[in-house]
């Protein structure tokens, strides 16, 4: 058995197919006597609809079906079912569909959608959290109470979801005479996935059931919503995924998907769906623009003996999957330092802006930022030395987490030990030309080290491994290949070294639902967890059928067996041996072809008992962590950010490839850089998003980038096959807070806001930068808690996780 295959640096499978445009995306498809479909959108934030006329467009040459809230009466939601296909009696964000139309061609179809008339009575549109939180705020909906739910949690009003921690008293750790009290607030705005393949879906209606070919990471809750939308059984949608011309999160909900597969069967013909550019900035759900206070309470030693956080997280007109997402405050806010008490609360908030969702280390992008700008304000007022603060706080083995789960293994300790090591040796460094504070050629310089923490989003992952009679496997998942490399390259790696068959023999399908078992979906840094351990546990099916059939055939006991270079061996005799691919030959006429099913799943983890609420996620399955350190140059005339250097420690358990993690990690931290400088989405009064194309909102470019200084950290225990951890997610996390880290240690200034755009960085250092007010944010945490705080406190201060403190 070859064991040389995992730590492989193999190149990308699919590299020169992508290079060269040979590669097919859902957006390529068009089937013969393909219909093509356009949405009519709102085009105000809020409003009631008192009237839709479709004559004209239905009179309109080509036009061959016209859809609206009528043919999707289901409703879905992630936490709570507050969303249907189509606007009906209220608009609640600008481009809200309120009808599809399907006809010859897209130009026809675009104009029958702008001949469907909709008469609107217009509405104030809440823009704002601070507004949606107002005491006589309008409903953004006025029927929230009527909802259900999927899990038990808070909400009411305009706050759509609520999760919380409490664990130990804060009261006393915040009334003890010798504490310093620090406390800072932050606000962030949303930042676009900007794939380069928008929203995309071609659906049919064939013996009674839809097939949707469709641009998605989540093929089986892709099946799900549809169903219950269309509210017919999942079994009648079958959703098949190729390639994914990008996602970042951005399609780990239903979209499009829907849409064409009731015009499909309305039509009997094939429908296509494409999203516009423009759409894609409008309506994608983006990474939320947050608003953010912490207060913690430090003891004479530097040590945190209590902390309180509000996080408010603009969810837009629908909870979706932010509403999910409030539960990740308690590991990105809270999973990094040591918390001797600890108080947290995340809201999602209705605003009658565009739904916003997942994205690449979702609300840890901003949490991290928050968290480290905090930190480097308490070293500030209580004068410690930032890395001896850090070095003394973070969380090692045995501390417990926000929720009062017990750290496993000692990582962030020596990855703070390895970043300083890597920077001190760096050939990049630019620090040793500083003189007082400034570079030879005036600019100010910057420098900061900063921490983040993560987690896998380890869920339940089916694979089948087929092997052929030619000794090439077949692996059968529903995992998508999103451009992470996890399925063309772990995936194939993993099952290549298991089986020791060549890595070219092992061949992965693209994701069927009709074909796969039940997978979570492609995200959060499961991919290779997940699929490559429920494909790791088919392989050894494969292996124990494979030695069975070569013991009867070399006439030895399976026990006296071994693969040793794609043969199974008689152990001392090697010159006895059956190949696999003769294995898999001879199976076919024997006993028949050879399979392997597995399945993966979490193992479950142990938290402090009633410490949370509205959590929809458990424990913090595998902690995942990260260092970064950057220097900066900033122009004091202009405002502009230059990154002189970049380096990261990251800890990814055991590198299956490490030439395609440091892949990862390059592209990450250069996305992180967008959203740390460059990229900026402002909302206008109206609620409508003002960035519509690439030509206003700037993503970096290549002269924006920098070769990253890259170590990894291999030494952390983890559960997954081989030892491996995900490594795509994490390393976008950290980069707002070491840019904004570095910044404020080259000007002195507060830094409260991401992106940090030349105007803004002038605004900062001419001191014209607005004081950040979060007035509608109490420094008393208890103010901002939608459930009753005394009752949550009560049932800590009464359970036995005190003692974890």
């Amino acid at each position: 058995m070859s064991t040389a295959r995992i730590g492989e640096n193999l190149n990308r499978r699919d590299a020169e197919d992508k290079l060269r445009g040979r590669t097919q995306f859902t957006i390529d498809h068009f089937p013969r006597r393909t219909l093509h479909a356009a949405l009519k959108r709102a085009d105000v934030a809020a409003g009631r609809i008192t009237a839709i006329d479709i004559s004209a467009a239905l009179a309109l040459k080509g036009v061959r079906a016209i859809i609206f809230a009528d043919d999707a009466p289901g409703i879905e939601g992630i936490g709570v079912y507050d969303r249907r296909l189509f606007a009906s009696d209220y608009i609640r964000y600008y481009g809200e569909p309120i009808a599809a139309v399907a006809a010859e061609s897209l130009n026809i179809a675009r104009e029958a959608a702008d001949l469907i008339k909709v008469t609107v009575e217009p509405l104030q549109p809440v823009v704002t959290m601070r507004e949606a939180l107002e005491p006589d705020a309008r409903l953004v909906h006025p029927a929230w109470a009527s909802y259900a739910q999927t899990e038990p949690g808070t909400r009411g009003r305009n706050v759509a979801w609520e999760a919380s921690v409490v664990r130990g008293d804060t009261d006393a750790a915040f009334a003890r005479e010798d504490v310093t009290v620090v406390e800072s607030s932050f606000t962030v705005g949303r930042q676009n996935q900007a794939y380069m393949e928008p929203r995309v879906c071609v659906a049919e209606f064939k013996d009674g059931r839809y097939t949707l070919e469709t641009s998605t990471q989540v093929p089986w809750s892709v099946r799900k919503v549809t169903a219950e939308i269309l509210e017919v059984p999942e079994s009648a949608v079958r959703v098949t995924v190729p390639a994914v011309g990008g996602a970042f999160g951005g399609k780990f909900e239903t979209a499009v998907e829907p849409f064409a597969a009731l015009l499909a069967k309305k039509t009997g013909r094939p429908v296509r769906i494409a999203n516009t550019r423009q759409e894609e900035m409008l309506t994608a759900p983006a990474r939320d623009n947050a608003e953010i206070k912490i207060r913690s309470a430090i003891d004479p030693d530097g040590r945190i003996v209590g902390r309180e956080a509000t996080v408010l997280m603009d969810a837009g007109a629908y909870s979706g999957e932010t509403g999910f997402l409030t539960s990740m405050t308690s590991y990105t806010l809270g999973g990094v330092y040591e918390l001797e008490s600890v108080r947290l609360v995340s809201q999602a908030i209705y605003t009658n802006t565009p739904p916003t969702g997942a994205f690449r280390s979702c609300n840890g992008a901003y949490n991290s930022f928050a968290l480290e700008r905090h930190t480097q304000e308490i070293c500030r007022t209580i004068g410690m030395d930032l890395m001896e603060f850090k070095k003394l706080n973070v969380v090692r083995d045995g501390s417990p987490s926000a929720i009062g789960q017990r750290n496993d293994g000692n990582i962030l300790g020596p990855l703070l030990d390895r970043i300083d090591a890597l920077s001190a040796a760096s050939a990049t460094s630019r620090r040793h030309t500083v003189v007082d504070g400034r570079l030879p050629d005036g600019r100010l310089f910057g420098e900061a080290t900063v921490v983040g923490g993560w987690f896998v989003f380890v869920g339940p992952s089916a694979s089948t491994v087929n092997l052929n009679p030619d000794g090439s496997v077949t692996v059968i998942t529903s995992g998508v290949e999103i451009g992470s490399g996890s399925m063309m390259q772990s995936i194939p790696q993993i099952v290549s070294h298991t089986l020791g068959v060549d890595v070219s023999a092992v061949n992965v399908l693209a994701a069927d639902t009709d074909a796969s078992g039940y997978d979570v979906g492609v995200g959060g840094g499961r991919t290779t967890v997940s699929l490559g351990g429920a494909s790791t546990a088919a392989c050894e099916e494969v292996k124990k059928k494979m030695l069975a059939v070569a013991a009867d055939y070399l006439e030895a006991a399976v026990e006296d067996l071994e693969f040793v270079d794609g043969a199974a061996t008689v152990k001392g005799a090697p010159g006895i041996r059956m190949t696999v691919a003769k294995i898999a030959a001879h199976a076919q006429t024997t006993t028949g072809p050879l399979s392997g099913s597995g399945s993966f799943n979490k193992r479950g983890t142990v938290r402090a008992s009633g410490c949370v609420a509205g959590h929809m996620v458990d424990g913090l399955e595998m902690p995942i962590y990260a260092a970064h350190n950057c220097e900066i140059a900033v122009d004091p005339d202009t405002g502009h950010i230059e990154v002189l250097a970049y380096r990261t420690v990251q800890d990814v358990g055991k590198a299956i490839n490490p030439k395609a993690i440091n892949g990862q990690i390059q592209g990450g931290i250069i996305q992180g850089l967008g959203y740390a400088i460059h990229e900026e989405i402002t909302i206008a009064d109206d609620g409508r998003i003002e960035q519509e194309g690439f030509e206003t909102y700037r993503l970096p470019l290549a002269t924006d980038s920098l070769p990253v200084e890259i170590e990894l950290f291999e030494d952390a225990p983890s559960y997954g096959p081989f030892g491996v951890k995900g490594a795509g997610e994490i390393p976008i996390m950290s980069v707002g807070a070491a840019v904004a880290c570095a910044l404020a240690s080259a000007t002195g200034k507060d830094v409260q806001q991401l992106p940090l755009t030349p105007p803004r960085v002038q605004r900062i250092l001419s001191n014209t930068e607005e004081p950040l007010s979060l007035e509608h944010i109490s420094s008393d945490w208890r103010d901002n808690v939608l459930a009753n705080a005394s009752e949550l406190e009560a049932e800590v201060l009464g359970a036995a996780n005190l003692k974890l403190r």
